[in-house]
């Protein structure tokens, strides 16, 4: 049977009722324009109205007789005078339509004194690297016109730049980076060190425009956040960034942010991750929201090489295999890990080659986070160790087939002793706390659009998924529960999304150890 299509106001419903909105939207507009005069004549009867009861008000009541008389003999005297009330109507008007005129000042055409001032000493600053010798006809010279420069600008109430779109020269080398880095050193230090700023470059069109980033919120606690099994959400970025936005609460309110989300599994082109940064910069709050992240749907395996208890709170959780801070348990549990990969790897392939679905067993994601294990490498090579990184080959080079997901958390004064196995296998990178331009490209692989300030809140960086672009990045306040210096609220959030604890605390090592000889036990029988 044939389908009947849809009705005509079905089909096309939305466009209608746009149109008819758009018509509505215009009488709208055209009865504004019509209606005006009657509009600012209404306005200043009632202002005049106003006045007068105002002045009515105010007056003693010992000379209210007296005006009443003066008012009625003043309407008595127009009523007899030849044209007396016509002439009194249009007084009335003209004088209701003075009072009900729109009163707002117009807004100053073009910057005041001290603004020019700044475009100015803006455009002089910009004219060794926007100009030649051999320029017939300059558009950066001394003592020159910025107003062909600077075609668009604004000021925020603090008289600094907010918005510039600076036109160059064609000749200008703006498809080097080092030329771009130092104009916008440039800009930076003339607009302002204390702000940060979005570079975008036209090279088509010979324009610049810079604009100033609003903060990125700080006071996001760890929450339940909604996304689908594999995706993870590093944090929180600018609006215009992605496509994308969370609802999240916060407090009372409820609010739509756009994160930052990393996916894995086995379709992931970015299945591992590796976070950069200084002392208290908030790589530590980062792995435990990614922590908190995974074990929704799978387990986790923790490795701390600070050995300052950032993650006892997980010690003995439900899909917390083990939270190890000492160099045995670190290498028992690094080499649990590499071989329960062997084995998912194994399990899966012998089952597509007899036709079947991979087991259940593999299926499950398998989480294997490392903090700080460059301070292990010191001490694997006094006691002679090897360095635990050293086993994280097999789950970085192959854990994607396996549902196996490698991160990895360490200080920039610590980057040389990173294996290369973690620097080739980790394309998913995320920098946090302050860090120059070159650290930053160095660990992200491309420069950010955006200058980096000195002082920053913890948590907050930068992020860039495979070879996309850098996102700013700032991290759900993830803080450890048992810190006594942690907020109230965030510490009862990280407390509501622990799992329960299904092992005692005291106990846990000796369950993951036990685990560990056993499998070891049984991949050598």
């Amino acid at each position: 049977m044939a389908r009947r299509p849809l009705p005509r106001i079905l089909s096309n419903g939305t466009a209608q009722i746009a149109r008819s909105r758009e018509l509505a939207r215009t009488a709208a507009d055209s009865a504004t324009d019509v209606l005006h005069p009657l509009i600012t004549i209404t306005k200043g009867l009632r202002r005049l109205a106003s006045a007068g009861r105002r002045r009515w008000t105010d007056t003693p009541k010992d000379k209210r007789g007296p005006l009443l008389f003066l008012v009625a003999a003043v309407i008595l005297v127009v009523a007899l005078v030849p044209y007396g009330p016509l002439l009194a109507a249009i007084i009335l008007m003209a004088a209701a339509a003075w009072h009900g005129r729109d009163r707002t000042p117009p807004a100053p055409e073009g910057p005041d004194e001290s603004q020019t001032q700044r475009l100015q000493s803006l455009y002089e600053a910009l004219v060794p690297y926007f100009s030649t010798a051999e320029d017939p006809a300059p558009l950066f010279a001394h003592g020159g016109d910025w107003e062909k420069a600077f075609p668009a600008y604004e000021f925020d109430g603090a008289g600094r730049i907010s918005h510039l779109v600076v036109r160059y020269p064609a000749y200008f080398t703006d498809g080097e980076a080092d030329s771009r880095a130092r104009i916008e050193q440039l800009l930076t230090a003339k607009s302002g060190r204390s702000r940060e700023y979005h570079f975008a470059w036209d090279e088509e069109g010979n324009q610049l425009t810079i604009g100033v980033l609003a903060p990125l919120p700080t006071d996001i606690a760890a929450q339940r956040f909604v996304t689908a099994p594999g995706e993870t959400v590093l944090g929180f970025t600018d609006p215009t960034q992605v496509h994308r936005t969370l609802p999240l609460t916060h407090g009372e309110e409820q609010r739509d942010v756009p994160p930052v989300v990393w996916r894995t599994g086995i379709r992931s082109t970015e299945p591992n991750l590796l976070v950069m940064g200084q002392p208290g910069s908030g790589t530590s709050t980062l792995l435990r929201s990614i922590a908190l992240q995974a074990l929704q749907y799978g387990d986790v395996l923790i490795v701390e090489g600070g050995g300052t208890g950032e993650y006892a709170c997980l010690t003995g959780r439900d899909g917390v295999l083990a939270v190890e801070c000492g160099l045995s348990g670190a290498l028992a549990s690094l080499e649990w890990a590499a071989h329960e990969t062997e084995r998912r790897l194994i399990a899966a392939n012998r089952a597509r080659q007899s036709g079947h679905p991979a087991p259940d067993d593999t299926r499950r994601p398998l989480w294997i986070i490392l903090d700080r294990p460059s301070a292990f490498a010191h001490v694997a090579a006094a006691d002679g160790y090897k360095d635990p990184q050293s086993l994280l080959q097999v789950p970085l080079r192959h854990g994607r087939a396996a549902n196996v997901t490698v991160v990895v958390a360490d200080q920039f004064d610590s980057a040389d002793t990173l294996s290369d196995a973690v620097r080739q296998h980790t394309r998913a990178r995320v920098v946090l706390g302050p860090a120059t331009a070159a650290q930053l490209e160095a660990v992200l692989g491309a420069p950010p659009h955006t200058t980096p300030i000195a002082q920053v809140p913890p948590g907050r960086g930068y992020a860039r998924l495979g070879n996309g672009p850098v996102h700013r990045l700032q991290v759900p306040a993830t803080p450890d529960p048992y810190d006594d210096a942690t907020n109230d609220a965030h510490r009862q959030a990280v407390l509501a999304l622990l799992p329960p604890r299904t092992t005692p605390a005291d106990a846990a090592e000796t369950v993951a150890t036990e685990a560990v000889v056993e499998a070891a036990v049984a991949e050598t029988s």
